[in-house]
This record gives structure tokens, sequence and C-alpha cells, in this order.
């Protein structure tokens, strides 16, 4: 299958919008050096610079307005001039002839936060969906980020329910199908706040051939020809590979009890890390035009 020519960026969640914390809350340091260094500044690189044409969806969210408003003000900062909001919120929307040709027009498309349900029901099987991947899979210049709930839509396999406090519980975890820009990954947003271990494991377990990515806050995954990837970002990202799992019980216990998985891989990336999907390397450094593969020292 030839790999897609655009990019994936993948973020947790709470990315850096460059305002002040509110009363209470730790200080980020990326909020210093937020033009420079934060995850929407690097969507805009990708995307061609300050000129790139950038559209914002905002369906995920049930408040659509302040969430654009946020989004047109971030990019606002690191001097972006031609950024739009796409207020779709159902699929009478998704057809609109505006809509489909800015689209095709676009640079880049930044799927907003809220439930990743509404994207996969309001946008799947939709003519707007699929101009979205045809130019993914064959635009080179062309941009697809999304945050929390529109990094979780992105994959084939899509988490869309899973209290992280039962997720040990065979049956809790609850798939469907996403909207397909990545096979054979599954997302998983606000990763290490939120607890979302074993829910990430329950999904690999049942689907093995799924690497499972667990996005941190304020942190995320840039992903290039549908298969290596760029920890960005102030945190960091835990990859789960089931692919060499030797035992798995989750298949003949009774649903509502714990499961047991055994040699099940797990990495850690922060930024400047990377993984090649396709061979399952983990990469020390993924920097453009870098790629060193981790060094294992001889005992």
């Amino acid at each position: 299958m030839q790999q897609p020519s655009g990019k994936l960026i993948a973020i947790g969640g709470a990315e850096d919008k460059g305002t002040v914390p509110e009363k209470g809350e730790l200080q980020k340091l990326s909020n210093l050096n937020f033009i420079e260094l934060g995850i929407l500044n690097r969507i805009v690189q990708e995307s061609g610079g300050t000129a790139a044409k950038i559209e914002v969806i905002t369906t995920a969210s049930m408040i659509p307005n302040e969430v654009g408003e946020n989004y047109l003000n971030a990019f606002g900062k690191i001097g972006c001039t031609d950024v739009s909001i796409m207020n779709i919120r159902n699929r009478a929307d998704v057809v609109i002839p505006e809509f489909i040709e800015r689209i095709r027009n676009c640079d880049a498309v930044m799927f907003s936060g809220g439930n990743q349900l509404r994207l996969s029901t309001i946008f799947g099987g939709t003519q707007l969906l699929q101009l979205m991947l045809q130019r993914y899979h064959n635009d080179a210049a062309f941009v697809v980020a999304g945050t929390s709930a529109g990094a979780m839509a992105m994959s084939n396999t899509m988490i869309y329910e899973g209290n992280a406090t039962r997720a040990h519980l065979k049956g809790e975890v609850k798939i469907t199908t996403g909207l397909g820009f990545m096979d054979d990954v599954v997302f998983d947003s606000h990763f290490e706040k939120r607890g979302r271990f074993n829910r990430l494991s329950q999904v690999v377990a049942t689907n093995p051939s799924c690497l499972g990515i667990g996005l941190g806050e304020d942190t995320g995954m840039l992903i290039t020809h549908g298969n290596k990837m760029e920890a960005i970002g102030s945190g960091c990202v835990i990859i789960i590979d089931g692919y060499d799992i030797r035992y798995s019980n989750i298949a003949d216990v009774p649903d509502g009890s714990p499961f047991s998985i055994e040699n099940l891989k797990v990495h850690v990336c922060e930024k400047g890390n990377g993984y090649l999907v396709n061979k399952r390397d983990f990469l020390s450094q993924a920097t453009e035009g870098i790629i060193i593969k981790k060094q294992v020292e001889a005992e």
C-alpha cells in the first residue's frame, strides 16, 4: 500500500495556547517559549509558515464558539494571518459546498477537542472526509492536526468510552471506527493526567496488531508517511506494543473480570524521540533528516 504523503499531528490535549494559567495551576515551562517552541507553532511550521491557510474544526466541542476564539487568538499570537473556524454541527453542515471548497484549498485542518464520537458520526462516510483523506494521501504539503478528541478520532480504531478506574475489567473500554487517517494504531489522550494506561492496554490486548499511542497533555506526535513518528511538546508519549504478547486471557474471561497479559512492550518518548511504526523501532532522535536508532550497549 502506498504511504500517505501528508502529515498527521496528534496532540494529547491542553496544548499551550500562550495564555496565563488560571489561579492555582502550575506554570508550564513551555508558556515561557510559546511562540518559538509550542505545539501550535509546530503545526504552523509544518503547514508552510504564518501565511498558511488553517481551518479549525470545532465539531467535537459543545462550546464551539469559545473554543474557536481560543484558537484564533493562539494562532494570531504566532503571527498567522489566515485562520478560520469551520463550525460544523451536524451531517447537514458537512455537505455545504463552502466547507468542501475550503478544505480543498487549505494547507491544514485542526480538529479541536470535545467528544470524538461526534467526529466519527458526523464526518464518517462523507465527501468532506473523503476529500481530507485524499489530500492527506496525495498532497505532501497537507497537514491534519487534532487535539484530545481530535487526535483520538484520527485512527481507524477509536476509543469512544472507558472509565479509567474500571479499565482493568474486560468490556469496560468501547471502541469503534474513527476517521481512518492511520491504520494499526489507536490514540488515547490526557494519558498520564487521567490514568489511562489500563484503558489503552485493554485495546491493545484485544487488537495486538494495533500500536497504542498514549499522548500526554501539551504533548503530541508528528507522523510522516504514516510511519515515522516524532514526539513534540513538553511532556511524554507512551507507546504500548502488543505484537509480541505471549499470553493473554482477555478472550476467555467473562465481561467485568480482570484480565492478564504477558510481554506487553512499553516505550516512553520525550520531545525529539520517535518511533517507526512499520518496523516497531524506537528512535532516540527523530528530527527531520536524522534517524538514529537507540544504541544498546553490549553487556
